[in-house]
């Protein structure tokens, strides 16, 4: 776990054998550098689908979402997805706000993200 004093906490939450990682609190100016450090080194250490659950963030600003960006265009270089759990809060009204829902794998839940990372019979 990765605590960022006063505005957010980043843990391991791989999904289903795709790496990731969930973060709770806030996603603000404050906590950007060090979040961009703790995703970084996950990506850099993974590969395949990557998880991002913010089903426990209170608060994202532009630049939290400026990093989601950053970290998908990350994964994108590999042709690897980015799938990031939200639900109905303020990442996802982030997300609709800045007409950016097309640029990631969005679910609801992380029962809804797992069911999608079962291969197709």
């Amino acid at each position: 776990m990765t605590d960022i004093p006063g505005t957010c906490e980043v843990d391991d939450a791989g999904l289903h054998g795709a790496p990731g990682v969930a973060v709770r609190g806030e996603l603000d100016i404050a906590a950007v550098p060090l979040l961009e450090a703790a995703l970084d080194a996950a990506v850099r250490e993974s590969e395949g689908a990557f998880i991002l659950d913010l089903s426990e963030v209170d608060f994202i600003d532009s630049t939290g979402l400026q990093l989601l960006l950053r970290t998908r265009g990350l994964l994108g270089r590999e042709d690897r997805a980015l799938a990031v759990i939200c639900g109905d809060g303020p990442v996802r009204r982030l997300f609709e706000a800045s007409g950016s829902t097309d640029l990631f794998f969005i679910y609801g839940s992380r029962a809804e993200a797992a069911a999608a990372l079962v291969p197709a019979d």
